[in-house]
């Protein structure tokens, strides 16, 4: 269905500024064109549709997932997310093996979940170039937001384990260092072979850090324990890399570090098993402990570890197990993700200009109660509980 205009009328609003209660958002193409609490607007020229008894949120975001790379019951064959042949693979692209028609990618339309962003898995030291798309769109490329937002790299056990296996380096959390500085410093030398004159035959390894040394991509690193998050953070201050910790298991225990430094965590998944040795140490109120020191928390699936549709039930056990607020809850969903991915003057919030990514709930999103009735991306409806939406 293709609707040019668009207005959602009567349901209670989620805006920056507050909830507006009988408010109307109006979508124009694929963006927002208005939210108002006032039904002055030419209703003859808009689909309406009425969402009293409804609350309208932002589309939810999930900042760390491997949504289309472990497509759902494709077995082996379907695994796409590690190349454990190298180490150093920073030249990967996970836009290269994002499966479109993962049934995964319309379980989080289903959920209210409008964008994730997909990134190379973890067995490699530098894994490759993370993306950010919306979960409905067509093919991959008609669903990006960002097909580079960051370089993934792993600290700790899963590259030990990969290539310490293999009596290859790195073996251990030294030998991972070497490689990151080793290779960050070969890509320093590029760069400024780059800007000479005569240009160097291309290294697409290289080049794909260059970005990162600008500050234009961030490092996404992959740390659990506390001593490979201080690792990541010496590594990204020696070389001027904008920083986000991926999973964070122990951040809690440098709390005060991250927060003074200003360095995101994207949290998660809290309700998995303590399965291999980083996790030892998970708190489930890992999120709440670095919300209550300053930093910027967002929570994640980490799909398929956790399902897509799962990620609302992340911060809904912060608001019945923690007594974290609702609304809280909800910018871990929403308006932090958004900010840490780059991407918060499009996604993450109901305001004028932004993508009309909305989520329709019964109850406010963060609420248990609540259900996604009706999820709407670029401006069109891509998932309507059915026979319940009026």
């Amino acid at each position: 269905m293709t609707l040019s205009k668009v207005a959602l009328e009567g349901g209670y609003v989620i805006t920056p500024d507050g909830m507006v209660e009988g408010g109307i958002v109006l979508i124009h193409g694929t963006k927002i064109h208005a939210v108002t609490g006032l039904a002055k607007y030419d209703r003859e020229k808009y689909t309406i549709i009425d969402c009293r008894g409804m609350v309208v949120s932002p589309g939810l975001i999930d900042p760390h997932t491997h949504l289309g790379l472990y497509a759902e019951g494709s077995g082996e064959a379907g695994e796409d997310g590690n190349e454990m042949t190298d180490p150093v693979t920073p030249h990967l692209r996970a836009i290269d093996g994002v499966d479109h028609a993962d049934r995964a990618f319309a379980e989080a339309r289903e959920a209210g979940v409008t964008a994730v962003m997909v990134t190379p898995g973890s067995a490699n030291v530098f894994a490759g170039q993370a993306l950010v798309m919306k979960t409905a769109g067509g093919f991959t490329d008609d669903m990006i937001l960002d097909p580079y937002v960051g370089q993934k790299m792993a600290f700790g056990e899963n590259p030990k384990r990969v290539y310490g296996g293999q009596k290859k380096t790195p073996g251990s959390r030294m030998g991972i260092a070497g490689v990151i500085r080793e290779t960050l410093v070969a890509a320093q030398n590029y760069r400024a072979k780059m800007r000479k004159k005569v240009k160097p035959d291309r290294d697409l390894k290289l080049e794909a850090l260059v970005p990162l040394l600008d500050g234009k991509t961030a490092a996404r690193a992959h740390a659990h324990r506390a001593d490979d998050i201080l690792t990541a953070i010496r590594i990204a201050e020696e070389f001027s890399l904008k920083l986000v910790i991926e999973h964070g298991t122990e951040a809690y225990k440098v709390a005060s570090v991250l927060a003074a430094k200003k360095i995101p965590v994207n949290v998660g998944p809290t309700s998995t098993g303590r399965s291999k040795v980083e996790l030892k140490d998970l708190e489930r109120d890992n999120a709440v402990r670095l919300m209550a020191a300053g930093v910027r928390v967002s929570l994640i699936t980490d799909h398929p570890v956790m399902p897509i549709a799962d990620l609302r039930q992340e911060g809904i056990k912060l608001v019945r197990d923690h007594g974290v607020p609702l609304d809280t809850v909800l910018h871990t969903l929403t308006t932090n993700p958004a900010m840490t991915l780059g991407l918060d003057h499009r996604i993450g919030a109901i305001r004028k200009g932004m993508d009309a990514d909305l989520a329709l709930f019964n109850g406010f999103p963060t609420d248990p109660s609540a259900v996604c009735m009706m999820t709407f991306i670029d401006g069109k409806p891509v998932y309507v509980r059915e026979g319940k939406v009026r």
